[in-house]
Formats: structure tokens, C-alpha cells, sequence
């Protein structure tokens, strides 16, 4: 017989999926040759999987994802495409998050940099950690628009708060002077502290060139390069062959 008391008291202590678990038991007859501490054993994992569920949902809305539904699990490997499986793996880990590392991600438009950047950043929700992404030009728009609001030191710090930060389509259009300088204050805060990952159509040994400033370039290149995973997918667009990467 379940006891109401406790049952309140469970749901007053937001133990709610354990509450609900208990409820459960009695009528699951294969549960009764099953000691106390085993029951309790079941209990307290479905509370602690229902509130990991919750936490992740929270983390994947925070990081807004261009692809939501991107994860390793969904990354193929024909011969053409040159990925590198064993790097995958190791990433998947997310030591390198843990460790400060980034991740670059060059190739031809359409060959799924993008479906990988959000897969390595779910990768680190589902580990705990928080992530966030952004197309190049909407985080330049943003810090402009910040600057002029006067907000623009509190968005740097929530950029330099969060572990995972995914610049997508780096590179594309010429950085203007405030852009630049934009980019060495976000990389600057993040330094040996914070992961990055940065996905562009232009090889990374161009882009000291892109910046278009020696002596910006020389700081940003550093941060950017330095201590970084480098993935380079070749073959032809997975657009163009409907593949759910894109």
C-alpha cells in the first residue's frame, strides 16, 4: 500500500519522476523478487534521468543550434568524403572541451560542416557542458548592435561564460575594422579557458590574409590555431545527393 504522506512529500521535494516511479512499482510484479536496495537503485535513476533529460532539452534551446537534431551518431564516412573516423571519436569525447582545445572545420560549401559543428556542440550538452552557436555575420551584427545599446560588455561576458562557441561561415565577406577588433575580444576572453569551434569555406592558412591587419591577424590567428583539431571534408555537396548533413 503506497503511503500518501510520503508520496506528498516526494512531489513536495520536486522528486517528481521518482514519485511517479513509485507509484509505478507495485504494479510491475517482476519488481517484487527484487531486493529494497535494488528498488531503490530504480527509483533513483529515474529521477536522475528525468532531470538529465530536462537539463539537455534546456541546453540545446540555450545553444540554438542552425541543425537541433545534428549528433555524431548521424555522421557517415564514404571513402570520398576523407574524414577522419578515429578524430571523430576522440572529439567525441569532448577532452578537447575540457581541455580548451578548438575545432576547425574547412571545406567546399554543402559538405556538412555545419551538420558537424552542431554535432560536436550536442556532443557537449549531452556531456554537461553549455554551448552556443553563431553564423559569423549574425555575431558581428550582434556586437554592433550591442555597442550601440550599451550592452556590449555584457554580451562579451556571456560569450566568455559559454564552454562550447560555434562560429559557423567564418570568413565569408571581408571584416570590416569594429569586426576585427570584435573577434580578438571575444577570442581574447575565451583564451586557455573556453572551447571554439570555427567552421569557413577558407583554409586556415589563408586566413591570416582574410583578416587583413597583421597585427590583429597575428593575435587572432594565434588564438584560433593554436592547440586546435583540424577536420577537412572534401567530395561534392550532400546537399546536392539529399543527405540529411548539410
Amino acid at each position: 500500500m503506497l503511503s500518501a504522506p510520503t508520496l506528498e512529500q516526494l512531489q513536495a521535494l520536486r522528486l517528481t519522476a521518482m514519485a511517479a516511479a513509485w507509484t509505478a512499482q507495485p504494479q510491475n510484479a517482476e519488481l517484487s523478487s527484487l531486493s529494497f536496495d535494488e528498488r531503490f537503485a530504480l527509483l533513483v535513476d529515474a529521477e536522475w534521468r528525468a532531470r538529465e533529460n530536462k537539463r539537455l532539452t534546456r541546453a540545446l534551446q540555450e545553444a540554438k543550434f542552425k541543425l537541433p537534431h545534428a549528433c555524431l551518431e548521424a555522421i557517415d564516412y564514404p571513402a570520398r568524403r576523407e574524414l577522419d573516423k578515429a578524430l571523430i571519436r576522440q572529439l567525441a569525447t569532448c577532452r578537447w572541451v575540457e581541455e580548451h582545445q578548438q575545432v576547425l572545420i574547412n571545406g567546399a560549401t554543402g559538405v556538412g560542416k555545419t551538420f558537424i559543428a552542431c554535432a560536436l556542440g550536442t556532443q557537449a550538452c549531452r556531456k554537461g557542458f553549455r554551448a552556443r552557436y553563431w553564423r559569423a555575420s549574425r555575431l558581428y551584427h550582434a556586437c554592433a548592435l550591442a555597442r550601440a545599446d550599451g550592452t556590449y560588455i555584457r554580451l562579451l561576458a556571456q560569450l566568455a561564460r559559454v564552454d562550447v562557441l560555434v562560429v559557423d561561415d567564418w570568413a565569408l565577406a571581408p571584416l570590416q575594422e569594429a569586426e576585427r577588433r570584435d573577434v580578438l575580444e571575444i577570442l581574447e576572453d575565451r583564451s586557455g579557458t573556453r572551447s571554439t569551434i570555427v567552421t569557413s569555406q577558407l583554409p586556415p592558412g589563408q586566413w591570416h590574409d582574410y583578416v587583413a591587419d597583421p597585427t590583429l591577424a597575428d593575435a587572432i590567428c594565434d588564438r584560433l590555431l593554436h592547440n586546435a583539431h583540424r577536420l577537412v571534408l572534401k567530395g561534392p555537396s550532400r546537399r546536392k545527393e539529399g543527405k540529411l548533413e548539410s
